[in-house]
């Protein structure tokens, strides 16, 4: 089932996981126990990231030595297990960075075959590795175009023009927002009309960038709306659990910490980080739901005991 589905016919908002791959040679065993926590309150679909490859530096006896590689493959045999284990809709992220046109059509291919029916489509990190294109390759520089390429396979319009009878995907298709403007647009008008860009092109959904100031969401739906973007907006949420991300989550996202949240985790004991952290998540969520969000997103990534608090919290 597809995510716009879930959200067209839901009666109540829906609640949403995003998990990240387990590490080179990592336990899968890992991410399921992680589920397992999470099924109990019945996401209808659990995104799953995906990572490019970057370079590493290893120190030998015959000096500093470069590598390149993935740190986190396996998003799309993670998606399949998640469906076929749970019976629960997996969403890979797809990106642009890193991949060629081709390797992406490949993905698509073969999520197609899987039965995997979602997909978020996002431009992905710059990274200090840039991955050469191969002659004759071509690669998506913008998220817009890769909304372009799944929404040509959903017309059976691969990058081989000739095929005959090419077969067209249904794929449903989630694109992201920056409620506080990505860092690279000039301004959050020029960010919205990027996004509608998406979205015109094809793309049906939009899952937001983590906040901690619900201002800047209420804010960021209505200048989408008054832009002409009526596709669903859900937020995503971050459960802050220690000192450490107040400046990691800045750094990382690009985002704000607001100085209430900032002043009483920083004068507070470590150990009372995390339950301040829900605290404010409950009251965001709250707020979220009386605003009337379609779902609610929450970046688990790998530890889902804070999200099980919140939940009990909120007594859903």
């Amino acid at each position: 089932m597809k995510v716009i589905e879930h959200l067209e016919t839901a009666k109540n908002p829906l609640i949403s996981f995003e998990i990240i791959p387990p590490l080179r040679g990592g336990d899968i065993k890992q991410i399921f126990n992680i589920i397992d926590d999470l099924i109990k309150y019945n996401p209808p679909f659990i995104d799953v990231t995906s990572h490019s490859a970057e370079v590493q530096y290893e120190e030998t006896p015959d000096g500093i030595k470069k590598k390149v590689k993935r740190k986190r493959p396996g998003t799309i045999g993670l998606c399949v297990a998640i469906k076929n284990k749970y019976n629960i809709e997996a969403v890979p992220h797809l990106l642009c960075s890193g991949f060629t046109k081709e390797e992406t059509e490949d993905a698509l291919i073969e999520l197609n075959y899987l039965g995997i029916e979602n997909v978020l489509a996002v431009r992905g990190d710059e990274r200090e590795y840039k991955k050469p294109i191969p002659q004759g390759k071509t690669s998506n520089v913008y998220t817009v175009e890769l909304v372009e390429q799944i929404v040509n396979m959903n017309k059976g319009i691969y990058l081989e023009e000739d095929l005959l009878d090419a077969t067209p995907t249904e794929f449903c298709i989630g694109v992201g927002g920056y409620p506080e403007k990505h860092f690279e647009a000039p301004n959050l008008k020029s960010d919205i009309k990027f996004l509608k860009d998406k979205l015109d092109k094809g793309a049906h959904y939009v899952v937001t960038q983590m906040f901690f100031n619900n201002e800047h969401f209420f804010s960021f739906v209505k200048n989408c709306r008054e832009a002409g973007i009526t596709a669903p907006i859900i937020p995503g949420i971050k459960i802050l659990t220690n000192k450490k991300h107040l400046t990691s989550l800045p750094k990382d996202f690009i985002i704000e910490i607001p100085e209430e949240l900032s002043e009483e985790i920083m004068n507070a004991d470590a150990r009372h980080s995390q339950e301040i952290g829900i605290n404010w998540s409950f009251k965001q969520v709250e707020a979220l739901f009386n605003f009337g969000v379609p779902a609610v997103h929450f970046y688990i990534l790998q530890n889902s005991i804070p999200m099980q608090k919140l939940i009990k919290k909120l007594n859903i």
